[in-house]
């Protein structure tokens, strides 16, 4: 067992990362040593993340215990670069964390200084000086390249600026030069986000925290209608919005909500986390208050500025996309389900079950040139209730090879067939199914007790000596 990490008074006593638990407790015997929980340190530096979204929306996670902040364009919303660090290590210490932070130009002169050096600012033509004397681990290489460099008498940063490049590239590969030039600046390094950015974003910072869900809500339609002016400058309407409600002790909470049809309004807006929130109940745990409020869209499209018709057909599809919105805003996008064809003969796959609330109000657009494909529901009688999984039946025919069974055993019960249609042959689909694939003869079939399903047979006669029968779904 090795120390992986330690605070400022185990690192007075001499204690260091990697060392043997054995050798520590001779050296210091009143250590006290926790074990290492990598999944809650992972938990604990994401919460992190998600409460510096309120300086940026585009943080990355940095190693096992960083973070990377791009704030270009966001400085000066807390007073500039200065301001905005001394703010962000306040309120960290005031949490309890002992960290260090650092803003530059470069990712990797940032990681480095503050990791290896005191937290400050650096400037353009800084770059070298500042990295100069930290240590060749402050470009974040592995271990067994700072040893190589190391047994060279490569110990800082400095020595490896002075010496030749193409040696170095030759013993140690290009990841070195790399990441020395991402160091000095010279050489571009993305940061990956680890959430999406908004489409569009609003919020509001409150002198008192609020924990009124009344109170929430009238503040969500107050940010929803500053979102207005760049919906309307785009043409669009927004589809997913995300509230995300900062609680002053830094949890964060992150409500989604749908609409089906894209939105300006703020009253629907605020209607759609009205219900959220009343599905969410007691998850939404507001402690002593939040202190920030921020409204994203996460999805918008075109908005339709068709004029409403005289015979209210409008008001009823406003109707129905109110109904569907603060449903599926309080049960979920899953609890309300449309029908999509598709162009399939085999009857389970012809329709596909999608959210409502992302398929009925959506146009299906059919180029002018193309021609129109007749879907398998399209003109033909279909049961009521189709089964998603056909369920296998005994049946008893007479009229082979083509004929309806006249009795049939399905589900512990058996029924005597007074009327039969039929069949309706469906051929199966050898590019999915290969070449081998049985043929379905379907029948409806009507009862003595006067129910009525959809039954098939699997396989012709001249294929298969005894074809299965199955049940696919019942018509009443």
């Amino acid at each position: 067992m090795r120390l992986t990490a330690l605070d400022s008074h185990a690192e007075t006593v001499g204690l260091k990362r990697g060392q043997g638990l054995a050798e520590a407790r001779a050296i210091h015997p009143a250590l006290v040593m926790v074990e290492e929980d990598e999944a809650a340190d992972k938990r604990f530096l994401e919460a992190l993340a998600d409460w510096c979204d309120r300086y940026t929306p585009l943080v990355a996670l940095e190693g096992r215990d960083g973070l990377f902040l791009n704030i270009t364009g966001c400085a000066h919303l807390f007073g500039g670069e200065e301001a905005m660090l001394r703010e962000i290590l306040l309120r960290l210490e005031q949490m309890g964390l002992e960290v260090k932070g650092a803003i530059s130009s470069a990712p990797g002169l940032s990681s480095a200084v503050a990791r290896f050096d005191a937290s400050r600012i650096i400037g353009e033509d800084e770059h070298e000086r500042i990295l100069a004397p930290l240590p060749l681990a402050a470009l974040r290489i592995d271990d067994a390249t700072v040893q190589g460099l190391a047994k060279l008498g490569l110990k800082q940063v400095g020595d490896l600026l002075e010496a030749p490049r193409a040696p170095l590239a030759r013993r140690f590969g290009t990841q070195l030069l790399l990441r020395l030039d991402q160091a000095l600046g010279l050489d571009d390094e993305a940061i990956s986000p680890r959430r999406p950015v908004a489409h569009l974003s609003a919020e509001r910072r409150l002198a008192e925290p609020v924990q009124a869900e009344d109170d929430i809500l009238e503040l969500t339609s107050q940010v929803a209608q500053s979102l207005k002016p760049g919906l309307e400058a785009r043409g669009a309407g927004g589809r997913v919005f995300e509230l995300v409600l900062f609680r002053v002790d830094g949890k964060v909470f992150r409500l989604k909500a749908g609409a089906s049809r894209p939105l300006r309004d703020a009253a629907r807006i605020a209607k759609l986390f009205a219900e959220r929130l009343k599905g969410v109940h007691d998850d939404l745990d507001a402690g002593f208050g939040f202190e920030l409020l921020r409204l994203n869209v996460l999805r918008h499209e075109v908005f339709d500025h068709a004029q409403k018709d005289f015979e209210g057909e409008d008001e009823r599809h406003l109707s129905l996309a109110d109904f569907v919105d603060q449903v599926s805003a309080r049960f979920g996008p899953e609890c309300l389900t449309a029908y999509q064809l598709r162009e399939s003969h085999i009857p389970e796959r012809a329709i596909l079950s999608v959210p409502a609330l992302s398929h009925i109000f959506k146009p299906v657009p059919i180029p002018e040139a193309a021609p129109l494909v007749e879907n398998a529901l399209i003109g033909k009688e279909r049961p009521l209730r189709l089964f998603r999984h056909p369920e296998p039946l005994e049946a008893y025919a007479v009229d082979v090879p083509d004929g309806p069974p006249i009795r049939f055993r399905w589900r512990r019960l058996t029924h005597k067939v007074c009327h039969a249609e039929g069949p309706e042959r469906i051929a199966a689909e050898w590019w999915l199914e290969g070449e081998d694939a049985p043929t379905r003869d379907y029948f409806r079939l009507e009862c003595e007790t006067g129910q009525r399903f959809w039954v098939y047979r699997q396989g012709l006669y001249d294929q298969i000596a005894n074809p299965s029968w199955y049940m696919h779904g019942i018509f009443a």
